[in-house]
């Protein structure tokens, strides 16, 4: 059985923190470069695989909508598997909400990532 534990943001793997940061500023390349060249990003029902498809993803992730981001949670599962829960507050139809982003690492990279309410 696996358990989680809440963690300090500045607990989080350097990957994670370097994607989270990149995203925010809509820097498509450097989130892009968090990820392994297989990766695999499932957000809103869609699947994205590999380094192109998940540029498409990155470079238009919210782009239409205007929103904050804030850090409401972090959790490690063991090594590989992490957990950020972000708050987004925005001009988006119901205007506020809760997503986890969930994170599997691969070595120093991200190797998936499902963002979920």
């Amino acid at each position: 059985m696996t358990t989680s534990t809440g963690i300090r943001p500045d607990q989080l793997p350097a990957v994670i923190r370097g994607y989270l940061d990149a995203h925010a500023a809509h820097d498509t390349d450097a989130a892009l470069a968090a990820f392994t060249p297989s990766a695999v990003v499932v957000d809103d029902g869609s699947t994205h695989r590999g380094a192109e498809e998940i540029r498409r993803f990155l470079s238009r992730a919210g782009a239409q909508f205007t929103y904050t981001t804030t850090l409401v949670g972090s959790e490690r599962t063991d090594e590989t598997h992490w957990t950020v829960t972000n708050r987004l507050e925005g001009d988006f139809p119901g205007g506020v909400v809760d997503l986890r982003y969930r994170f599997v690492l691969d070595g120093d990279r991200i190797a998936e990532l499902v963002i979920a309410p």
